[in-house]
């Protein structure tokens, strides 16, 4: 689908209304469409925790909206306890997961909004937190759309002697299950599958397999074709010429350039390096986090190792994958080098590297 305003989705990840935010759970994905009621901050984190709500600007949006829910559990009840529980809230959603920066910066710009509302009443600044959280999601919303247009245009230039229909490739789900718009990776594809033929390559992303049940079903949800690949099939496609960009996202770019995003994507770069294929991150400057020198700063979140033993399936059900007993080590992002990257683009423009320069510019 597109239109005036760009390529658009069927993909709805989040409503919220008068206190109750709804969010698609992405664990039921692709099978089952159910949506998780939060009324509160700890029920927000819990989803965000759980992965049941995923990606770096979603999560973000989510956070906000999560305070926006707890603000009005409070002022019903108790009022006067609204900055306590804000506090309290705050804290539980930051903590949730470390290293998508997306997360507490959000936070922190519903924190700032609360305090400057301090002196209102509590029924007032529930409605200054609701019309900042709506200001986030709009502002993400639009980010997406200009990286989509951005990245689009960078790749047709690298192309400009390419015969034959262009194949792309992504990992993990940067799309609209990630963020509030069309995605930051699939905003670019979709951009790309709007403008002419276009082959959509996803790595299943194992052990959460958000490319085999998220990426390959909002992407069909839209109508646009998709081919699955096995992670460990990627980098000799690559390497065979069946590959003419890779698109992923990212949790945070530290100030130097330096890519977290979701383990396995470090390995695309050495591989689109070693072949001279185009390697891009997509991510809204939000995701830029100049107060971390580099990426051996960024903390790595390493989760419950028996993600990777055992097959988790919708509905909550799972099957083991391995002996019992079998222990299991799960960093769930790797950092990329700056001077693997080609680009990142952001809706405020392209850096190329060294990218530091740009990046400061892009949040000056």
């Amino acid at each position: 689908m597109s239109s005036d305003a760009g390529p658009a989705t069927r993909v709805t990840p989040y409503v919220y209304s008068a206190g109750r935010l709804r969010l698609l759970d992405q664990r039921r994905l692709p099978h089952e469409e159910v949506f998780l009621e939060c009324d509160s901050a700890a029920q927000t984190a819990e989803a965000i925790r759980s992965l049941a709500v995923r990606g770096a600007p979603l999560i973000g949006v989510a956070a906000a909206y999560g305070l926006c829910a707890e603000a009005r559990r409070v002022t019903a009840r108790v009022p006067e306890d609204l900055d306590v529980a804000l506090a309290l809230g705050a804290e539980r959603l930051v903590s949730a997961r470390p290293t998508a920066v997306n997360l507490a910066w959000a936070v922190g710009r519903m924190r700032a909004v609360a305090a400057a509302s301090a002196n209102g009443r509590a029924g007032e600044r529930v409605l200054r937190l609701e019309e900042e959280a709506h200001r986030i999601a709009e502002e993400d919303r639009l980010a997406c759309l200009a990286i989509g247009r951005l990245g689009a245009a960078w790749l047709h230039a690298r192309w400009s002697s390419l015969s034959g229909v262009p194949s792309v490739l992504t990992h993990c789900n940067a799309g609209a299950l990630a963020t509030a718009g069309i995605g930051t990776a699939l905003g670019i594809v979709r951009v790309l599958a709007a403008e002419g033929p276009l082959a959509v390559l996803a790595d299943e992303t194992r052990p959460f397999l958000q490319g085999a049940r998220l990426t390959a079903w909002e992407l069909r949800q839209d109508g646009l074709d998709v081919t699955l690949l096995p992670d460990v099939a990627a980098a000799s496609l690559i390497a065979r010429g069946r590959v003419q960009g890779v698109i992923v996202g990212a949790d945070r770019i530290a100030a130097n350039g330096d890519v977290a995003n979701k383990v396995g994507t470090y390995g695309l770069a050495l591989a689109c390096q070693a072949h001279g294929v185009p390697f891009l991150v997509a991510a809204p400057t939000t995701t830029i986090d100049l107060a971390t020198r580099d990426g051996a700063s960024i903390p790595i979140e390493e989760r419950d190792g028996a993600e990777v033993v055992a097959l988790r399936l919708p509905g909550g059900a799972s099957v083991s994958l391995a002996p019992a007993g079998v222990s299991a080590l799960y960093p769930a992002f790797d950092v990329t080098p700056a001077a693997l990257v080609d680009a990142i683009v952001t809706e405020r423009g392209v850096s190329g590297p060294p990218h530091a320069e740009a990046l400061a510019r892009f949040l000056s």
